[in-house]
């Protein structure tokens, strides 16, 4: 393999992330569903032919990664061997989705003169595929309650649709001309990023491209190991309460130890709440997401993500408990991760205050309301991400009312869409005065909203 220029290098890197962006853009203006094109609940990926990360653009940062462990699951399921070009395969799988089962993950490979170069993947949160309930499932207590399942089911074949399966998510869906245009929403941004891979392949050569990326992942590789040697080494172990799981009163128990020594960043959810009856439990692949973002954040939170930015860090969780969910565990309500990443910080803040700011809020508030739209007939379902105020670091204050620390670029749903789209009438949307907490540096504010309903529906938070 030839080498390259660390010029080339970054000019490589730049045009596979103009090609992620391209793929949002496209992603944001042909969405149906207002909790891609407002709320950007998805994350868009690019890997190279060995299934390693080589680009990405801004999303749900939990998504990015879990991205990564997906769409392994999801060729090995498949097989690589029999990919064509234009095929496209969805999956939803939760516990190899690393998600619950309406974040559907769409997933392609890229080939170049019959060869596979690399391959592209969209996860987007959908508003119905089947699942007991309308909008969102609280009270599931395994996974067949909560959907209809694509362990990795080839949607495209050849460039071509696959009708059959397109009549099923129709049929089984609630609300079938947003989940379809959404589908298509993906599809249309995948088919962007195929056309801009092979334009960089074109431009640079199949060997220079992979020869940049080699040198990509090695130079992320090597930043982050040197930013885990700066920190301090030690092991420090935190644990916290869930209020409940939706189906029974009992808290439950959350344990995470965080060991930085010989050139590791281990996080170990041992000692934590076997998993429990409902829709709490989280797939392991999500559990690996949470705590990267944790891990990005505090070793390399300025460059752009790539495979070896990840490669010092180890997540542990013993399948069955709360934080590797098996079937048929539910997994519908992931506000575990949520509070999963406020945990991990709590271990971490023990052995470095200094670089780690207070707990935020420890929650996403989001509200969705569902019923039937009075101008329209349609059944509806639409959700909204609340903000909260984020802890004070130990030099500033902290900053809200803002989504939560794990969503990142996710933003809420404007008032102006959600009183068009549903039955709501927002009275008064406003930051609560000095609700941050006192102190030489407060805490962020939080947000009151005051909802009426003006038509027959109901609400879940």
């Amino acid at each position: 393999m030839s080498d390259v220029d660390g010029a080339t290098v970054e000019v490589v890197r730049s045009y596979l992330v103009a090609a992620a962006e391209e793929m949002r853009a496209t992603l944001i203006r042909t969405a149906f569903n207002p909790v891609i094109y407002e709320v950007h609940d998805f994350g868009i990926s690019i890997y190279d032919d060995e299934l390693r990360l080589v680009a990405e653009s801004t999303g749900l940062s939990r998504f990015l990664g879990a991205n990564d462990y997906s769409i392994r699951k999801g060729v090995e399921y498949v097989g690589a061997h029999t990919l064509r070009a234009g095929d496209v395969v969805l999956m939803n799988y939760p516990y190899w989705n690393a998600a619950h089962t309406y974040d559907a993950t769409l997933f392609a490979p890229v080939f170049l003169h019959g060869t596979s170069v690399g391959y592209l993947c969209i996860r987007a949160h959908w508003m119905d595929l089947g699942a007991k309930d309308p909008g969102y499932v609280l009270d599931s207590t395994d996974m067949h309650q909560e959907g209809v399942i694509f362990p990795g089911t080839r949607i495209f074949r050849a460039g071509e649709p696959a009708p059959e399966i397109i009549e099923l998510i129709r049929f089984n869906s609630r609300m079938p001309d947003l989940v379809l245009g959404d589908l298509h929403a993906q599809v249309a941004a995948i088919r962007t990023g195929e056309r801009r891979l092979l334009e960089i392949f074109g431009k640079f050569g199949r060997e220079t491209v992979a020869a940049a990326v080699r040198r990509m992942i090695e130079d992320g590789e090597a930043r982050a190991r040197a930013a885990v040697d700066t920190l301090p080494q030690g092991s420090w172990s935190a644990q916290d309460w869930l209020d409940d799981d939706g189906v029974t009163d009992d808290p439950i128990l959350m344990r995470c130890t965080v060991t930085v020594a010989d050139g590791r960043f281990t996080v170990d959810f041992a000692g934590s709440s076997p998993a429990v009856p409902g829709p709490v439990n989280l797939p392991f692949g999500a559990t690996i997401a949470t705590a990267r973002v944790a891990f990005k954040a505090i070793t390399t939170p300025g460059e752009q993500t790539n495979a070896g930015h990840f490669a010092a860090l180890d997540v542990r969780a013993e399948p069955g408990t709360l934080f590797h969910a098996v079937y048929p565990a539910a997994t519908f309500t992931q506000w575990t991760g949520t509070v999963a990443l406020e945990l991990i910080y709590k271990a971490l803040a023990q052995g470095m205050p200094e670089r780690l700011p207070a707990s935020s809020g420890g929650d996403v508030p989001g509200f969705m309301m569902v019923g039937t739209h009075p101008d329209t007939g349609q059944l509806f379902a639409v959700s909204n991400n609340d903000a909260v105020g984020w802890g004070a670091a130990p030099d500033h204050d902290g900053i809200g009312p803002a989504n939560h620390l794990c969503q990142t670029q996710a933003r809420n749903t404007p008032v102006e869409v959600l009183e068009a789209k549903t039955g709501m009438f927002f009275e008064r949307v406003e930051m609560r005065t000095d609700s941050g907490g006192a102190g030489r540096f407060r805490g962020g504010v939080g947000l009151r909203r005051d909802i009426r309903f003006v038509t027959p529906g109901s609400s879940c938070r």
